[in-house]
Parts: C-alpha cells; sequence; structure tokens
C-alpha cells in the first residue's frame, strides 16, 4: 500500500511518520518543493 504526503513541514511529516507507525508495511513518500524539511515530527 502506497501513502504520499504533499509537504515536508511539521503536520507532513507527523502524518508521515504516524502513518508508518500505525502501518509500518506502508511504502510512505513525502514531496516538498524546497530543500527543507521538519525533522520534530
Amino acid at each position: 500500500m502506497e501513502f504520499v504526503v504533499i509537504g515536508g513541514d511539521a503536520a507532513g511529516m507527523s502524518a508521515a511518520s504516524r502513518a508508518k507507525r500505525n502501518r509500518p508495511h506502508l511504502n510512505v513518500t513525502v514531496f516538498e518543493k524546497t530543500r527543507d524539511v521538519s525533522y520534530s515530527a
């Protein structure tokens, strides 16, 4: 199963990490248009 997140800010990374924790088999992909992403999620 695929899970795609648009936006690597705090909310996007929080959604990605929560999805991966709840369903470890998911393929999680995050798209961000800048070079900066949030690592605080």
